[in-house]
């Protein structure tokens, strides 16, 4: 991937720079199920993307999706004028973090108790 754009670092010349760059992008509670679900399902309308990110609000799920597309993780295309429908997918950039987001689902479904659905839908 040699020709592909490189993100901006904020903290050039520090030794930790790249992790807690990459940190800020899939750091935030809803950037990597996003990505996740965009690697596992391929390009989604909103409504779709909403219903397979089970518990995010339309207001979260509309910023996180601006925020990963001001940081060229995601594209966003529009489907159709009437009605308006748009589509989401990983750019190259955001396809590049496969392996990130994949190690976490990893880690967690290796050191996390599983999750009691029934307790959980009380919350």
């Amino acid at each position: 991937m040699p020709d592909m754009e490189r993100l901006p670092a904020w903290c050039p010349g520090d030794g930790w720079c790249s992790i807690t760059t990459t940190a800020s992008l899939v750091g935030k509670k809803w950037h990597p199920v996003i990505i996740h679900r965009l690697l596992s399902e391929g390009p989604l309308g909103f409504n779709a993307l909403q219903e397979e990110v089970d518990g995010i609000s339309s207001k979260v799920l509309s910023e996180s999706l601006d925020d990963l597309e001001d940081k060229r993780i995601v594209s966003r295309t529009i489907v159709s004028e009437k009605p308006v429908r748009v589509e989401y997918a990983l750019t190259e950039l955001g396809e590049s973090l496969e392996p990130v987001v994949m190690s976490m689902a990893e880690w967690g479904q290796k050191h996390l108790d599983p999750v009691d659905e029934e307790a959980a839908s009380v919350v």
